[in-house]
């Protein structure tokens, strides 16, 4: 599946094979808790045997905007539901009509708003050029046109509290799910610490949201926007241009956050922190091994892979 078309990894369900899902089945229709046993890989497998067991739903794309020349954002309605429910970071799968076997037409998009009570999601996807589902959705769909979708699912989303600061790093469509969070903790006031929304781009051109998070990073002094550019050399007229990759910035505020403990021999202490990882699986994987080696624990480290 596509990284560049804003399409998430399919999870994989190969873990079924080590459950019994006939049990799993039964004790979700009668509605009795789930085994006692609940470790993660019992959850997720769980929760991937729940998503194939939501309906398909028709969604209506009411609205198109190119958001970049090679990016597009499209809002689609469920009209059979009152209210589309999800949480922020999670994503809808689509059944597109781009090959004659099943499991090939399915690609999956993280939802790129935030809950609103409406019926109405918006995603963002961006074109590839070897990409089936990303070619199908700027070709042959337009405003009117249904698509056979499924969802909400997925599972990376924030915790019930908010205990530390949050890094949302990303690179990419793998902005989608973060501006669905952070629109939703302001919006709903929850209580949070520091935000640090760090993406990753090419080009000025490349940037998604911009002037939005812009404004918001203006109006919230918690939330800070830091968009970075690996191909860039000119800067604006408004606004410096900070180039490289996402790993420099994080690194950089999070030895800036560490304090010196006089009372254990000045030892230097690493400032709690929760990360989320979104985007391209080079990006993902060498950012795993680059925070753990701050001295951070890998359950405090969260990962969506595209591609």
């Amino acid at each position: 599946m596509p990284a560049s078309s804003g399409a998430r990894k399919a999870p994989g369900n190969g873990g079924l094979l080590f459950l019994n899902p006939g049990k799993i089945l039964i004790q979700y229709y009668r509605g009795n808790t789930v085994p006692l046993v609940m470790n993660r890989f019992t959850y997720l497998s769980l929760n991937f045997l729940l998503m194939a067991l939501q309906p398909w739903l028709t969604g209506i794309v009411t609205r198109i905007v190119d958001e970049t020349p090679n990016t597009k954002r499209f809002w689609i309605q469920v009209a059979e539901l009152a209210s589309f429910n999800f949480t922020p970071g999670q994503f809808v799968t689509f059944d597109l009509p781009i090959h004659e076997r099943p499991g090939k037409r399915l690609r999956s998009y993280s939802i790129a708003s935030w809950p609103d009570g409406t019926n109405i999601f918006e995603l963002i996807v961006v074109l590839l050029d070897s990409g089936a589902g990303s070619n199908y959705l700027f070709n042959e769909v337009s405003v009117g046109s249904e698509l056979k979708l499924r969802g909400p699912q997925g599972v990376f989303v924030l915790p019930a509290k908010i205990e530390n600061d949050l890094f949302l790093i990303c690179t990419g469509t793998g902005i989608a799910p973060f501006r669905s969070m952070v629109h939703h903790i302001l919006n709903n006031r929850i209580e949070h610490f520091n935000i640090y929304l760090i993406f990753g781009c090419r080009r000025l051109v490349d940037t998604l949201y911009e002037k939005e998070l812009i404004d918001l990073e203006g109006r919230v002094t918690s939330f800070k926007y830091l968009p970075v550019f690996s191909r860039e050399v000119t800067a604006s007229n408004d606004r410096p241009v900070k180039t490289g990759y996402v790993h420099t910035v994080y690194e950089a505020i999070c030895k800036a956050n560490n304090v010196v403990s006089s009372d254990q021999g000045h030892v230097e202490i690493v400032k709690p922190a929760s990360f989320y990882l979104c985007g391209w699986k080079n990006m993902v994987d060498e950012a795993r091994q680059r925070i753990v080696a701050l001295g951070y624990d890998k359950k405090s480290i969260h990962q969506e892979l595209y591609g």
